[in-house]
């Protein structure tokens, strides 16, 4: 989906890419139920911490194979017990 100079189009959304990265690593393409929770997910874990906290968690809760809304709850829990 690159030009000559490797560029990747404009015009490609956040769903195609995925899509076509899925279709790469053989996973299935998130649904927009999955997409919510993880961006959910790494927005709790970089409004708690730095931002590269974010790509690192939703890594975490794959490895783990913890659902992504299961996930993000404990990360919402997480971040209450630290407000403590």
């Amino acid at each position: 989906m690159s030009d000559e100079t490797g560029s990747v189009p404009p015009d490609t959304t956040a769903q195609q890419w995925l899509a076509g990265f899925a279709e790469v690593i053989g996973a299935p393409a998130p649904g927009e139920d999955i997409t919510e929770a993880l961006l959910n997910l790494a927005g709790a874990a970089a409004h708690d911490s730095e931002r590269i906290a974010a790509p690192i968690a939703c890594w975490m809760a794959g490895v783990a194979g913890v659902d992504p809304a299961e996930a993000l709850e404990r990360a919402r829990r997480y971040v209450e017990s630290r407000a403590g």
